[in-house]
């Protein structure tokens, strides 16, 4: 586990915590890594599970499939975050997303039952890092309202210009990058995609914005 300590020294859940801490609660939790390629599952949905998982390297998508396979993508996991642990802390829970690799990446799993019960030591680092997780959970609730704000708009165009401006206002920029590519995007917004080109196309010609892939100017 020592060769991840610089992705998760910079993790926010492992926030203020130094090497020998993070270590003893790594083994604390039962933390194992796996690797996954590009568009390989992760977790799928219909699962329970007892562990959460924090990216070492690549990214990793959260997304939800109907059963024709249209993807409605949560959020983008990216290394030193975590995600299923709402999943993970509940008992019996059974998963209605599902967590894909967008490249090829890293994961660290972490045993959340272990996390939540006390630590035979009682170490002070554990308790640290269920404040952690508890912290990293309002977070995505934050997220999960922002997604809502987005998707409450009416037309493709609304949810667009509603998207653009968070990610400006959020980076503190009008020029700017955005963690998706077009196809990506269109299943974050539940729009079509050829739609959603469109309505791209338009904005530019009305010199409301300018884009290259995923690079976005707004004016």
């Amino acid at each position: 586990m020592k060769k991840h300590l610089p992705v998760l020294r910079n993790s926010s859940f492992f926030s203020g915590m130094s090497d020998d801490e993070i270590l003893s609660v790594l083994h604390c939790v039962d933390a194992r890594t796996v690797t996954r390629r590009n568009e390989e599952y992760i977790f799928h949905a219909g699962e329970s599970i007892s562990e959460m998982g924090l990216v070492l390297s690549g990214s990793v998508l959260v997304v939800q499939e109907d059963v024709w396979g249209r993807r409605n993508i949560m959020s983008r996991i990216e290394a030193g975050d975590i995600f299923a642990e709402s999943y993970a802390a509940t008992p019996g829970s059974v998963l209605n997303i599902s967590a894909v690799a967008c490249e090829r990446c890293e994961i660290l799993l972490l045993n959340v039952g272990r996390l939540l019960t006390v630590c035979p030591s009682a170490c002070g680092h554990h308790s640290r890092l269920i404040r952690s997780l508890v912290t990293v959970l309002s977070r995505k609730v934050l997220q999960f309202n922002e997604k809502i704000t987005h998707m409450s708009r009416r037309s493709t165009r609304e949810k667009l210009l509603s998207y653009l401006s968070a990610e400006s206002v959020k980076q503190g920029t009008r020029s700017f990058d955005i963690p998706y590519d077009r196809q990506q995007l269109a299943d974050y917004l539940c729009v079509e995609r050829s739609a959603m080109s469109a309505e791209l196309s338009k904005l530019q010609r009305e010199g409301l914005l300018r884009t290259n892939r995923n690079h976005f100017e707004l004016f």
